[in-house]
């Protein structure tokens, strides 16, 4: 059986543009997600255990159930419960995001353990609040910190949304699996998919290390 080139590039097209927007849903579920996943760690620093015990469940629960499944309850369980469908675009940003949440919220929380707790007690001493002390003193550094592992989430994430085409949504792997069903060639279109996920991941890991380069992270 030869290897037949044509055939990825008649299609070529059509899976950038899957490839686009599964660079879309990545940055959408990662920034969702870090905003979620920043508020949830301040959270699990807090003095409240009930807030402290929410968190943790929150987090236990989206780390510890697989993505697949995840996507499974927003898209098909959840409109049984709200009584109104849900559009795969939405479900599958819904899912990645809170997902992703997660797993942010550990990263942030690391940072900010890393952070020598001297620096919160001189900004305190110096009289900023709480609050004050977290934004201008502990969070800046705590996020030079995290660059990598953020990196490392955004890369997973950006493999891991491939899971959303079991709901049809037509990101870059659902527009390989139409090519295929197609023109039969198997071969060709995993092969360029594969490539074309290659040369995005290898593209985010680059752009970390500049990150860690600029900001001098050891």
């Amino acid at each position: 059986m030869s290897f037949d080139w044509s055939l990825i590039w008649d299609n070529i097209p059509i899976l950038l543009q899957g490839a686009v927007i599964t660079i879309q849903i990545t940055v959408m579920a990662v920034g969702c997600g870090f905003f979620i996943g920043m508020i949830a760690a301040l959270a699990n620093l807090s003095r409240f255990k009930v807030v402290r015990l929410l968190v943790k469940c929150y987090v236990e629960l989206f780390r510890g159930t697989p993505l697949l499944v995840q996507i499974f309850m927003i898209y098909f369980a959840l409109p049984m419960v709200i009584g109104q469908s849900i559009n795969p675009y939405v479900a599958a940003v819904t899912a990645c995001s809170i997902n992703s949440g997660a797993y942010v919220s550990e990263i942030f929380r690391a940072g900010i353990q890393s952070i020598d707790k001297g620096q919160m007690e001189a900004g305190r001493s110096l009289g900023l609040t709480w609050a004050q002390t977290m934004r201008y003193i502990v969070m800046p550094q705590a996020f030079k910190a995290i660059i990598p592992p953020l990196g490392n989430e955004f890369i997973a994430m950006m493999k891991d949304t491939s899971l959303v085409s079991v709901i049809g949504f037509e990101e870059l792997t659902r527009r390989g699996q139409l090519i295929i069903a197609r023109t039969y060639g198997s071969f060709e279109i995993w092969t360029a998919v594969a490539i074309i996920y290659l040369i995005m991941t290898l593209s985010i890991s680059q752009l970390v290390a500049f990150l860690e380069r600029r900001y001098n992270i050891k």
